[in-house]
């Protein structure tokens, strides 16, 4: 492989917002990887607005974020036409599998760390996710 091809990749990766990609060609492998720059942009703490009690009362009836414990691609369901593990509105109890991430080929399942009620799916399935993304909004049971 030339340096010209492996910069070919790094730019597609780029503009598609990869972070990692593998590629094997003529018996050799080339793996990229790269930190993903929204990372930067996500971490920064967001500021309520000041537009009184409402917004922050309605954040708290979403519940709490559950994020990404690693990158991968994230499904919702164990196979292509199965329901998914879980949908708005569902009861989920510590230990409950709530999607699958594939990473390096492997597939991960996910479990929820707490009691309570999904109240949103933040990602769509097949999408590819990153370390500390939110995959859902869990409302913690009392």
């Amino acid at each position: 492989m030339e340096e010209k091809d492996i910069k070919r990749y790094a730019q597609l990766m780029s503009e598609l917002g990869l972070t990692g990609l593998e590629i094997t060609e003529g018996g050799s492998t080339l793996r990229l990887e790269r930190s993903p720059a929204a990372v930067a942009v996500s971490a920064a703490p967001l500021q309520p607005q000041a537009t009184g009690g409402a917004p922050e009362s309605s954040a708290q009836d979403m519940g709490s974020e559950f994020r990404s414990p690693m990158v991968g691609v994230f499904y919702c369901a164990p196979a292509e036409n199965a329901e998914p593990f879980v949908k708005v509105g569902d009861t989920v109890h510590k230990g409950d599998v709530l999607c699958i991430i594939e990473a390096m080929k492997l597939m991960n399942e996910i479990t929820s760390d707490r009691d309570g009620v999904i109240t949103e799916i933040c990602v769509g399935d097949s999408q590819v996710v990153d370390y500390g993304h939110v995959l859902f909004r869990i409302k913690e049971a009392r």
